[in-house]
């Protein structure tokens, strides 16, 4: 459905992303897992076009795409296929949380105001927070307000929703109502592609695991094989500090 070849994306004499391939079937949950600086989020940002990748290929379901040459037209194309949730929620501070999932309905996708109201109720309802669609953001705990941004991405349908590290933000026990929501949306076989740091996420959701460091994806397996016989020794030894800091914790 969705596959990344050879990618590339520099900062001035930085090489943040140098050659990652990921592929990512549909129903799948993939979870990109890596320390802080091995280009995780600028990934996500090439994929949806808020960066612009300098070499790569995208495949999305069966279309070819030159990342670092694509039209404005293709991008909106293709960002109408997908949802993105970011890490600080991105809500129009100005507008109630029912507002701030129809606007995209209503601007973006000439939906019916009518409609679009109809269709941002079910997403809230989804999300647990019906009975907060008249409430602005400075109302809402930053839980609440990611569940307001996956609101506004599944609003739309999406083929595949990309999340850049949706609970870092969190406390940690608002963080689990984040996680509850996106668990709801794998078991109902909607396709993400997760940045994460949730380890208990990556290991009990996702159904793939891809570790990047330096801009280069280390090791790629199905989770179950990811956690329990990784094959590189520098996974071992990213998974072996997690488990150090978990003891520690």
């Amino acid at each position: 459905m969705l596959e990344i070849r050879n990618i590339h994306k520099r900062f001035g004499a930085l090489d943040v992303l140098r050659g990652v391939d990921i592929a990512v079937e549909q129903g799948d949950v993939v979870a990109i897992l890596g320390p802080s600086g091995s280009g995780k989020t600028t990934l996500l940002r090439c994929i949806n076009f808020l960066e612009t990748a300098d070499s790569g290929e995208m495949i999305f379901d069966g279309e070819r795409f030159d990342l670092a040459h694509t039209s404005k037209k293709d991008v909106q194309r293709l960002r109408k296929k997908t949802g993105f949730v970011f890490q600080n929620y991105n809500l129009f501070q100005n507008k109630t949380a029912l507002q701030n999932v129809t606007e995209g309905l209503i601007i973006a996708r000439k939906t019916p105001r009518e409609q679009a109201m109809e269709i941002a109720m079910g997403a809230l309802s989804k999300v647990g927070l019906a009975d907060r669609a008249q409430s602005y953001p400075s109302q809402l705990s930053g839980g609440q307000q990611q569940r307001v941004a996956i609101a506004r991405a599944i609003a739309t349908r999406p083929e595949i929703i990309y999340f850049d590290e949706p609970t870092s933000a969190l406390d940690p026990e608002l963080t689990g109502e984040v996680l509850s929501v996106m668990r709801d949306l794998a078991a109902e076989g909607m396709t993400m592609l997760v940045v994460t740091h949730e380890m208990g996420f990556a290991r009990t959701v996702s159904s793939r695991v891809v570790f990047m460091e330096n801009g280069v994806v280390v090791e790629s397996a199905p989770s179950a094989d990811f956690f329990e016989r990784p094959r590189e020794e520098r996974t071992k030894a990213f998974l072996r500090t997690l488990q150090a800091t978990d003891f520690a914790g």
